[in-house]
């Protein structure tokens, strides 16, 4: 393998054990641990900075515009194939946990490809927006939401604000 694979199988692990960190972080906290799910996230933060020296080293950062573009790629991989291929299996299985899990980030997915086309389309136009994600499915809007989670249906007090 060369440098180039090592970098990508290094940005992907240690991308997994920041998520996996937070996770556990939240677990910790739930239950009453708050030192531990300090440290958690510490070390979480600590594997981003190895993922993102990684990214920036295999050349994975380009231009806002490439940046949309291969965002936009991806997105659309995951909702017309990726996803699409994990919840078939998981009916296959009859594995609800799953097969919701699939379903939920499979609808979310597609809207992300579209908000971040709308962006790209509208580069160096772009007005101020706040976005909201639900903390339940990750369904991301413009602007404050009115009402429930049209993907899960959760109480419009589960969004987040992102700044």
């Amino acid at each position: 393998m060369s440098s180039k694979d090592n970098l990508k199988a290094a940005f992907t692990g240690e991308s997994m054990a920041n998520r996996t960190y937070l996770a556990f972080a939240k677990r910790a906290d739930e239950e009453g641990y708050h030192q531990i799910a300090k440290l958690f996230r510490a070390a979480a933060a600590a594997e981003t900075v190895h993922a993102l020296n990684h990214f920036q080293r295999m050349g994975g950062v380009g231009t806002t515009m490439d940046n949309l573009k291969d965002a936009i790629s991806g997105e659309t991989y995951e909702f017309t194939k990726m996803y699409p291929e994990f919840i078939e299996e998981a009916k296959k299985e009859e594995d609800k946990r799953a097969l919701w899990s699939f379903e939920v980030a499979n609808k979310v997915e597609r809207i992300h490809a579209a908000l971040f086309e709308k962006a790209l389309n509208e580069i160096g136009q772009n007005e101020e927006v706040d976005y909201y994600v639900c903390s339940v499915c990750g369904y991301t809007l413009e602007g404050e939401p009115q009402g429930n989670c049209p993907i899960c249906g959760a109480a419009s007090s589960k969004f987040n604000k992102i700044d």
